[in-house]
């Protein structure tokens, strides 16, 4: 009898140790997935971020009746608020783009 339960005494512990070891590696496992699908994630987000935008040609506005350089000027500079206000332009091109226009 005491062999019989030393036998059954070392089957629950290699059976327990084999549990334990094998949830260990699953979790594991799974920790290194989410790290790769977050890592993916990433990558397709940065991706996205710096992809270049596809912009819509500017639609030709009707010929004034010969605008004054004042109002030209005028003009100019909303389009360019608008362009910054879409995104199209950052702020250091804008203000590139206002001290051409305005000398």
């Amino acid at each position: 009898m005491p062999g019989l339960l030393r036998g059954v005494a070392r089957t629950a512990v290699v059976a327990g140790t084999a549990t334990a070891v094998s949830n260990r590696v699953s979790r594991r496992q799974a920790g290194r997935w989410a790290q790769q699908d977050y890592e993916q994630q990433q990558q397709q987000y940065e991706q996205q971020q710096y992809a270049q935008p596809q912009y819509a040609q500017p639609q030709q506005a009707a010929p004034a009746a010969a605008p004054d350089e004042m109002t030209e000027k005028i003009n100019q500079l909303k389009q360019l608020a608008d362009l910054k206000a879409q995104g199209v332009l950052t702020e250091e091109e804008f203000q590139a783009q206002k001290r051409l226009l305005l000398g």
